[in-house]
Parts: structure tokens; sequence; C-alpha cells
């Protein structure tokens, strides 16, 4: 199948698990790496799908994930609708 991976495009970790198959058998697969959880559908353009041709500038090396901010909570809904409508 092209563009199947055998590590992640954005931090080059080898675990890689299959989310998805597409209906049609062999046309594409959604795969998501296991240490950044970075996803990606196997047809698209290499540089997403493979780590030499993923753009320097998003590549994450373990120290960066390990020292990534905290991602922010959700707020939770509105009870009211926004400017007093």
């Amino acid at each position: 199948m092209p563009g199947t991976a055998d590590s992640c495009p954005r931090c080059a970790h080898p675990v890689i698990e299959r989310l998805f198959s597409s209906p049609v058998p062999g046309v594409w697969e959604v795969l998501q790496c296991g240490q950044c959880l970075y996803c990606w559908r196997t047809s698209e353009p290499t540089r997403r799908t493979r780590r030499d041709a993923y753009p320097d500038s998003f590549k994450l090396t373990p120290d960066d994930i390990h020292h990534a901010p905290e991602v922010p909570a959700v707020p939770p809904l509105r009870t009211t609708p926004p400017f007093g409508s």
C-alpha cells in the first residue's frame, strides 16, 4: 500500500497503530504514532507520511515531547446563549 510507514513522520517513533482502513480494501489506512499521537492517512503526500520529507520545523524529538506544555482542558459548554441572544 502506498504511504505505509515503518516509523512516525513527525517523531520517528517505531510504534505505529492502524486506526482505520478504507471501505475499499487497499486504498488507504489511517495510522497513528504511539508516542506523539500524530495521525495521517497513507494516501496523503509524502511531506505528511515520510520522515525524510516531513518539514523540519514540525519534527519532534523525544525531548520535545517530554518537555511539551500541557494541553489546556476544553472549557465547559455555555448554559446561556452568547451576547444575550
